[in-house]
């Protein structure tokens, strides 16, 4: 009876760890969030990041917004073309008060090898507007 229960267990055992094993993926992504806020922002202004990604890897940049002040955020890269913006999104305030702030959120894929710069301007865009009163730099590297 010792017996049989013990080979049943080692069955039972052997069993779960091949159904497991047999349907993982090989490729696994990582997904990176990079978030700043408005108190962050108002107390620093300028943020610089770094990060190290592998291909496929998707990262997501969160930023504070508030378009009914005028500002919006621009960006550009520069160096290679490394990541590949895949969505971008204004979240709006959970209050109905005036004033309160949402946030702008970017989501992107690396799709190849190397190193470029992510650079994000707050700003009023029109014609003697406020220039880079906040910004964010992210120097990302995929390997």
């Amino acid at each position: 009876m010792k017996l049989k229960s013990i080979l049943i267990a080692t069955l039972l055992v052997s069993s779960l760890l091949f159904l497991g094993c047999g349907t993982a993926s090989s490729e696994v992504y990582s997904e990176y969030h990079l978030k700043v806020s408005c108190a962050k922002f108002q107390a620093y202004h300028h943020f610089i990041s770094e990060i190290q990604l592998a291909v496929g890897d998707i990262i997501t940049v969160e930023l504070c917004s508030n378009p009914t002040t005028g500002f919006q955020w621009e960006y550009e890269t520069t160096g290679r073309t490394v990541l590949q913006e895949t969505d971008h999104d204004f979240v709006p305030p959970g209050s109905d008060e005036p004033g309160t702030p949402g946030k702008d959120i970017w989501t992107f894929e690396a799709i190849e090898k190397g190193e470029t710069e992510l650079r994000m301007e707050y700003s009023r865009p029109w014609e003697g507007g406020e220039k880079g009163e906040w910004t964010y730099t992210l120097t990302v590297t995929v390997e």
